[in-house]
């Protein structure tokens, strides 16, 4: 019963996982020695499957050209333009012109004459925009090199005054700065062109963007391992370790045969759902987006999905394979050698379904919704659990004496692990009416339903509800009335939730405190901001009652009245991390009195969906497509200045929307994010 407690940390952290900004493009560079003193540089760009860059030469309205800027120097000088190869020419549907693209691999070339002999580097920059049949990633910058040894040769020096002169005046290249500006220029009525004018360097944020993408899948890796372990305690697959186990040992002509045996069947077992991570990998395709996780439709259908899984681990019906599959497979299993031991893991793989299923799909409904290879290292983490045992007790065969005997319990962890599903399942429903703010599951509703679900899971391992299909009991085990007694307590912890507590440990799953019948609590118990005359115009009482603008324009010119710092706030309805700053750090009462008292907050809620007014509906510089929406026009505004699509993100700047310190993201040490505030105010007042 004690992996039971694992399995609960599965289902509550990974749905904390943030999805990060894929990055189909890397380029390489070389350069090419072509006569003396002339060389070409050569960026060679690799494009993963499914994805195009466009070329340098983009119609206006269309997607942003690809462009290179080099640093000038008196080393070299530049002859010519970029040429750029031949590419794909076609009518795209989306911009709805005739746009040339790169697929695979582009090579694109820049002629130079050297001036010095000495060694020097070449510095350039690669502005581009990349897209695939379904959607477009932010414009991006990437900086490239090129290193120059020492010559032999001597070189003429009478032009290197001119080189700097003549570099800038030969590059026809726009870098991304006036792109943006050009943009701004176009659109003035649009807030996002005008929030969004002096993008900072791209350099700072991608140099970040790699650790978090690996700590998000180190992560995902964890938690899908825990996941597999409680997949091991389940009727289906838990029975079939002794079996498989003497099956080895005994069918072996001695004990090193047996081990290498098990060993290939563990591989075996990682080799298939690794393959199935693969396939969702290619369904969802490497560019599942951000946007998956504040998505309607996504959240619906998970939500009945995972009320599915739910009712088939509770015994409503199973979940099971045509019977045909495993006759098919168990022929082949009997062949013998590796090619019948990979039909044994399979036929373990489809046998163990109606257990395993339920907790492959939560872990891939929660990887599907990260960008890449995460599928795949999830189902990694998950049939390394499944595997490990085999293999192990296959090596040390006098373990399985530990093993307890199979029996009514091994139904039991069926069933919490359903009433488990049952409880993550209404967060994706809650996720959905947070998106569209129906106000259908407010806080209280919520939490009485979760208090509803534990409440009998209690009972149950009490004793007090049985099923249809567990074995009678004239007693319950020390481990169900410990797991018993911690639900319970759960669940005693909640009640005060209805009443406005806030519930900390579990901050982010249930909708924020504003978003309930009432948001002060039950009676007025909880002190806010609540008198309207004491709220500047245009903002209201937000997080733990916070004056909060949600209209930029509006935030923008009350800072500049009362001469504060204005801290932008990216958030989400839906955003889980968004909720534990708000619940975690913010009540600190240094933080709140920061909050309160030294900025102006704008909380922008980038899955607002919310019809934007006509006037303010213009076309994405991103997508090519028109905002219709709230959220689209505060996400796109996140993009092009921050280049990054993650919530929370806060941004402390100036009346001239100049940034002044480094904008943070989700940071749950207090006194980090509270010395964070202060040195972006310490800055404003310089």
């Amino acid at each position: 019963m004690k992996k039971l407690f694992l399995f609960i940390a599965v289902l509550f952290a990974i749905s904390n996982l943030t999805a990060q900004i894929y990055d189909p493009v890397s380029f390489t560079t070389s350069v090419k020695e072509i006569g003396e003193n002339k060389y070409t540089l050569v960026i060679t760009a690799k494009i993963d499957k499914g994805w195009h860059v466009y070329s340098q030469n983009v119609p206006d309205g269309g997607p942003a050209p690809t462009s290179f800027t080099f640093q000038p120097s008196k080393n070299y000088k530049k002859t010519g333009s970029v040429v750029e190869p031949k590419g794909h020419e076609v009518d795209d549907p989306v911009f709805q012109m005739r746009i040339k693209y790169f697929e695979d691999k582009a090579v694109f070339t820049q002629n130079i004459e050297r001036k010095s002999a000495d060694a020097f580097t070449i510095d350039a920059t690669v502005f581009f925009m990349v897209c695939n049949d379904n959607s477009c990633l932010p414009p991006s910058e990437k900086e490239v090199k090129f290193t120059f040894k020492k010559s032999d040769i001597p070189v003429k020096t009478e032009e290197t005054a001119k080189a700097v002169t003549d570099t800038k005046d030969t590059d026809s290249i726009q870098n991304t700065e006036s792109i943006t500006k050009q943009d701004t220029t176009n659109n003035t009525t649009n807030s996002v062109s005008t929030a969004g004018t002096d993008a900072p360097k791209v350099s700072d944020n991608t140099e970040k963007t790699p650790s978090a993408a690996d700590e998000s899948l180190w992560t995902l890796f964890f938690f899908s391992f825990l996941g597999g372990l409680a997949a091991l305690f389940t009727p289906c697959v838990f029975p079939m370790i002794p079996m498989t186990v003497s099956f080895f040992t005994k069918q072996s002509k001695n004990k090193a045969a047996g081990i290498r045996n098990a060993m290939m069947y563990g591989i075996f077992i990682i080799v298939i759902y690794v393959i199935l991570g693969s396939m969702v990998t290619a369904i969802f395709g490497a560019d599942a987006l951000n946007a998956l996780a504040t998505n309607v439709v996504f959240n619906i259908v998970f939500f009945l999905l995972l009320l599915v899984f739910a009712l088939s681990f509770l015994g409503a019906f199973e979940i099971v394979l045509p019977s045909s599959w495993l006759t098919k497979i168990d022929q082949k299993s009997e062949i013998g050698g590796a090619f019948g031991i990979f039909f044994m893991a399979l036929a373990l793989a489809v046998v163990s379904f109606s257990c395993t299923g339920p907790i492959v799909g939560t872990l891939l409904v929660q990887a599907a919704s990260q960008a890449g290879i995460a599928p795949i290292v999830g189902m990694l983490g998950f049939s390394l659990a499944i595997a490990l045992p085999f293999t192990l007790f296959a090596a040390f065969p006098g373990w399985m004496n530990s093993l307890p005997k199979s029996g009514g319990w091994l139904n039991s962890v069926k069933v919490v692990l359903g009433f488990l599903e049952l409880a993550l399942a209404f967060k994706f429903l809650s996720n959905a009416d947070l998106v569209l703010q129906l106000h259908l599951l407010e806080r209280e509703v919520f939490l009485a339903i979760w208090i509803a679900i534990f409440t009998v899971l209690a009972f149950y391992l009490f004793g007090k509800i049985q099923l249809s299909h567990d074995t009678p009991s004239t007693h319950i085990s020390v481990g169900r009335l410990s797991l018993g007694i911690v639900v319970l307590a759960f669940v005693v912890y909640m009640i005060p939730g209805l009443w406005g507590a806030p519930l900390q440990y579990i901050s982010g799953f249930p909708p924020a405190k504003q978003y309930s019948e009432s948001p002060n609590g039950f009676g007025n118990a909880i002190i806010q901001n609540t008198d309207k005359t004491a709220l500047p115009e245009g903002a209201e009482s937000g997080p733990n009652g916070i004056p909060t603008f949600h209209n930029y324009d509006e935030g923008l010119a009350y800072a500049k009245k009362v001469n504060k710092p204005i801290m932008i706030d990216f958030t989400g309805y839906a955003c889980v991390n968004c909720r534990k700053m708000e619940e975690r750090v913010w009540p600190d009462p240094k933080v709140l009195a920061v909050l309160n008292n030294d900025v102006v907050l704008i909380s922008l809620y980038v899955d607002d969906k919310r019809p934007l007014p006509k006037e303010e509906q213009v076309v994405s510089k991103i997508t090519g497509k028109v905002l219709k929406y709230t959220g689209q026009k505060w996400s796109e505004l996140q993009i092009l200045k921050y280049k990054t699509n993650a919530q929370p993100y806060y941004v402390l700047m100036d009346h001239n929307e100049k940034d002044l310190n480094k904008p943070s993201a989700y940071n749950p040490d207090i006194n980090a994010y509270y010395n964070w505030l202060q040195e972006g105010i310490g800055n404003f007042k310089k």
